[in-house]
């Protein structure tokens, strides 16, 4: 596929672009032409659907703004998120009905993955800029529109070849468009699939469909109701270090794989599902008012295999005791202890062992399964298993709109939403690898407590249950949420000046329900905690001034928004507790932007500037300090980001055109944060300090600077990108910048603190990845047939391989020391975990319309 792929780039004078553009209005603007189908075809990696919900693209578009509009899907390669924004902080609407995940604040954009033709049609708002829908969020809103009467009329065949995710795409959509008696209908389903995705270890299967009707009973009433979803099964990707990609030989050596009987078999399986059904009814009471009503329900179910081990040696390929660095310290040169002759034959036994085998450096399966039937013959409990962790969501949404028309100059639109929703999250045993059986106790517990005792119990109402493939074990409990917000914008236009004001205030309450009776909380953590609630809301106002085809525009707001409960309970797998000191973000946010818009000639450029304080954060991993994992909770988050964006459009002639893109920012923590763990064996709480002041958001370039050059003319599209890529900071390990930890290491190195008890230079800075320069191409051809239409398009990203640039990863949380104070031969603060950017990899998409 790769030496296909660079012969494709031969075929840049015969094939066709993603992207064309059109220009008008007051300001400039940038939009796709009807027959791309690339531009909205976006991969799980690009997505970045990773587990826990952690989503790494945030997809924001704009009619106005040259940046905003292209920016997102240009730089999906390397996972950017617009502003570097918590993707919590783009909302996204269907038919104005709310669709972010009511736990989290996320919209997993899997939910409508495969429906390209449905998503076309979308209403895009920028953080100031006023909309129909909502009160526009810090990141952005966007609302789609999948009216069946809406979508365009026709028939769509589509079939796409690709070497990224998935291999193989193909669909088909029908339109009917609205019948001489009120009747729209609209259909689509869509199949991508892969055996093997681009990274080795890895597949894909995924089904997405689309039905809707539409009545239009007359020129007031028109009701709809549609229902989508999309079930996928994928295998995911892990990262590593530089030293086991070294090692393999390879950027994308993944350890999540093994042989099981000759056959690959990958240990972490996402199986994504989130059936949702929409019901819509629009009202023009008026020439002058809308109403719009949307009902929505949505079931969805997430499951996230992992291999999982109990009495036993970590079984996967690069646990770090595997690795040649752990024999001989390969970082200072002063270490005799760890740099003996030993030392260096057990470095080169380790080396040999890894570079010997494909087989060696993934997980043996064939293993695993042999040990597990020997105690299986002893009645023993499997020393292995994959476990699952489930996470299901019941939600309803009722929502409403009205718009009016006040004046010929201005205008007031008010909303209503009102939300519930059940999450249930569990684990399930999904295979015991050969054992017969596994018991319901919290074996890391053991080291603490007695055998006998309570707290070992997972769940005391069933103590010593045995657990068979497909029963719930370790955790199971329910967050409910509900939430109500009302919201209005009202715009006036004075002449060459058009100005927004938008509030909203909103309410929310939140609980746990326990399923289990944790023996570390018998008397808290079975049933219904208290319940939370929390009033927030907030305001914007902005102003746009025009002068022929000048335009300057500013925008201020401020806003109270309500901890997600995916971060209010302390430890939701163990007990009710919520965060201490829980309380509303505070958001403050200000833009400033200039545009000119000639014919030749359309310049964007923004500066922005936001706050956010009183934040609460949560994260769980294993804190080497304290020999457990550990559920953590961060409250009094400061943060701020700031930066410039300009975007340029130079026109050369009616074909060919420059276009420039580009952006520098800042998204730090502004300030050190409280933080409060508990132990995972032990149900002790700890508070401490943690030093994240300076700390970057990460997996996302800070600076990103592209030229691209555009040919449009006789149904041919040709489009070359160069993009650049820089300060990239992998996520921060906060264990490692405890107030505490920082102690221990002293102890252990003394290099911590200066002279005058300040932390030294150096201590605390964050890891980064490698930026670089990536060029992307994009080819193809529209033919008009005598009934319909075929387009052709080709579109090939990091064409000149560049596999040195990181797109995320992670800072080890363990340290450098032994709980006695010992130093470790291995340094986890020399090996963070990486991501890298795919090589040469391209999709070529044909699609026959009539």
């Amino acid at each position: 596929m790769q030496k296909k792929l660079k012969l494709a780039v031969i075929a840049l004078c015969c094939t066709s672009a993603a992207f064309a553009q059109n220009t008008g209005g007051q300001l400039p603007k940038e939009n796709s032409v009807a027959d791309d189908d690339q531009a909205f075809t976006f991969t799980e990696a690009q997505l970045g659907e990773d587990d826990d919900m952690s989503q790494n693209v945030t997809i924001i578009n704009s009619n106005s703004n040259l940046y905003a509009s292209q920016v997102c899907y240009l730089f999906s390669p390397v996972r950017f998120r617009y502003r570097a924004f918590n993707q919590k902080y783009n909302e996204i609407y269907i038919n104005g009905a709310p669709m972010n995940d009511m736990e989290s604040g996320q919209f997993r954009y899997s939910m409508v993955g495969g429906l390209n033709a449905q998503t076309r049609n979308m209403e895009f708002a920028l953080p100031f800029e006023a909309n129909n829908f909502a009160m526009s969020a810090m990141g952005g809103s966007n609302n789609y529109n999948f009216r069946p009467s809406s979508q365009p009329v026709g028939n769509r065949v589509t079939l796409s070849g690709a070497n990224r995710n998935y291999t193989l795409r193909a669909g088909y959509t029908f339109n009917s468009g609205l019948s001489e008696k009120g009747w729209a209908w609209s259909a689509a389903v869509m199949y991508r699939w892969a055996n093997r995705g681009y990274v080795e270890g890895t597949f894909y299967n995924s089904l997405s469909y689309f039905l809707g009707v539409e009545k239009v009973f007359n020129n007031k009433h028109s009701l709809s109701l549609v229902t989508w979803g999309n079930p996928t099964e994928r295998a995911s990707q892990g990262a590593a270090t530089d030293e086991a990609y070294w090692l393999a030989n390879d950027r994308y050596y993944n350890p999540y794989w093994g042989y099981q009987n000759g056959k690959k078999r990958n240990s972490r399986v996402v199986n994504d599902f989130a059936p949702t059904a929409l019901l819509t009814w629009d009202y023009k009471i008026n020439d002058y008012m809308k109403l719009t009503t949307s009902l929505t329900g949505k079931y969805s179910h997430y499951k996230s295999t992992k291999l999982n081990y109990s009495n036993s040696d970590n079984p996967h390929p690069n646990y770090w005791k595997n690795l040649p660095s752990s024999f001989y310290d390969v970082w200072d040169e002063t270490d005799a202890t760890n740099r003996t002759d030993q030392n260096l034959a057990d470095w080169q036994s380790s080396y040999e062992f890894w570079t010997a085998s494909k087989a060696n450096r993934q997980i043996n399966w064939d293993r695993l399964y042999y040990s597990n039937q020997q105690l299986a013959a002893q009645g023993k409990d499997a020393m292995y298993y994959i476990q699952a962790k489930n996470n299901d969501q019941l939600m309803l949404t009722l929502s409403s709109a009205l718009k009016m028309d006040l004046t010929k100059n201005s205008s007031l639109n008010l909303g209503l939403n009102l939300q519930t929703t059940k999450g249930m999250h569990y684990q399930t045993m999904e295979d015991l690898l050969g054992a017969t059986v596994f018991h319901n106790i919290n074996t890391y517990a053991l080291g603490t407590y007695a055998g006998s005792s309570n707290e070992v119990q997972y769940d005391l109402n069933n103590p010593n249950g045995e657990v068979r493939e497909g029963d719930k074990f370790g955790y199971n409990y329910n967050l409910l949420v509900d939430k109500a917000n009302v919201w209005t914008t009202y715009k006036h236009d004075f002449n060459q000046i058009h100005t927004f004001l938008s509030g909203r205030v909103g309410a929310t309450s939140m609980q746990r329900d326990g399923k289990m009776r944790n023996g570390l909380a018998v008397n808290n953590s079975y049933g219904k905690s208290g319940t939370a609630r929390f009033l927030d809301g907030g305001v914007k106002a902005g102003a746009t001034f025009s002068d022929g085809p000048y335009t300057m525009t500013w925008g201020v707001g401020y806003e109270l928004r309500t901890p997600t409960a995916s971060t209010a309970f302390v430890s939701p797998e163990i007990n009710n507790d919520f965060v201490n000191n829980l309380k509303n973000e505070r958001i403050f946010s200000a833009e400033l932007g200039y545009y000119m818009n000639f014919s030749w000639l359309n310049i964007s450029l923004n500066g922005y500037y936001s706050l956010l304080t009183n934040g609460t954060e949560w994260q769980n991993f294993y804190y080497d300090d304290i020999n457990s994992f550990s559920y953590v909770s961060f409250t009094d988050v400061k943060k701020e980001y700031y930066g410039a964006e300009l975007g340029a459009n130079i026109k050369i002639n009616s074909a060919f055109s420059v276009k420039l893109l580009g952006q520098i920012s800042e998204a730090k923590y502004a300030d050190n944060t409280n933080v409060r763990y508990m132990n995972s064996t032990s149900a002790e709480y700890v508070d401490d300090i943690c030093y994240t002041k300076d700390m970057r958001e990460n997996g996302t370039p800070l600076t990103a600077a592209s030229i691209g050059l555009s040919y449009h003319a006789g149904g041919w599209f040709i489009d070359l990108n160069g993009n650049y890529y820089d300060r990239i900071y992998l996520s921060y390990s906060p264990s490692f910048r405890y107030g505490e930890s920082l102690k221990n290491r002293q102890d252990a190195y003394g290099d911590v603190y200066a002279p005058d008890g300040s932390i030294a230079n150096g201590i605390l800075d964050q890891a980064e990845g490698k930026g670089g320069f990536m060029l992307d191409a994009s080819i193809g051809k529209s033919i008009y047939l005598k009934k319909g239409s075929l387009s052709i398009n080709l579109t090939l990203t990091n064409v000149l391989n560049n596999r040195d640039i990181v797109t995320g990863g992670y800072e080890q949380s363990r340290s450098d020391y032994t709980q006695s104070g010992n130093t470790r031969t291995y340094k986890f603060s020399k090996n963070p975990m990486k991501f890298y950017a795919y090589g040469t990899n391209g999709m070529l998409n044909i699609t026959y319309k009539f």
